[in-house]
This record gives C-alpha cells, sequence and structure tokens, in this order.
C-alpha cells in the first residue's frame, strides 16, 4: 500500500474511531496537526485513536514514548508510524 492510500484510509480510521460525524475525508489535510490546532483532537482522541491502531494494525504504542508527538503530529507522520510499525 503507498503511502497515500495508506493516509486515506488513516483518515477514515480516525473519522470512524473517534466518531467525528460533521468531517469527512476530504476536510482533513495530511500535514495540518492533529491535536489542539488543526483538527483539534485532545488526549481522550490521542487514547482512543491509539486503540484504534493497535486493533487495525497491530501497534502498541507506550505511554513513555517521547517519540508520540511526534508520530502523531499530522496524518502523514501518523502514516509514516504505520507504515514503518504494522503487524500486519
Amino acid at each position: 500500500m503507498d503511502n497515500q492510500a495508506l493516509e486515506t484510509e488513516l483518515k477514515a480510521l480516525i473519522i470512524e474511531s473517534l466518531e467525528l460525524e460533521d468531517i469527512s475525508i476530504d476536510d482533513i489535510d495530511s500535514t495540518a496537526p492533529l491535536f489542539v490546532e488543526g483538527l483539534g483532537l485532545d488526549s481522550i482522541d490521542a487514547l482512543e485513536l491509539g486503540l484504534a491502531l493497535k486493533k487495525k494494525y497491530g501497534i502498541t504504542l507506550s505511554s513513555e514514548n517521547e517519540d508520540n508527538k511526534k508520530h502523531f503530529a499530522n496524518v502523514r507522520a501518523l502514516a509514516d508510524f504505520v507504515a514503518a510499525n504494522r503487524q500486519n
């Protein structure tokens, strides 16, 4: 799967797992921040998204990992992280 397809899949996962009913895949900019500004997600959303990533891709995130902020910066960074770490 190429990165653009993975970004689209992740956008759909974000919308579905966080129940963002008023947002479409086209509304999410791959380079816009996911947290605070941009999409405006919060720490609870991060936990939900982490669980969705574990369920779909077999990725386990550690709360102690200081790189989490970098991986969750935007959809493109998240796609790079998933591509490098997915188990299935």
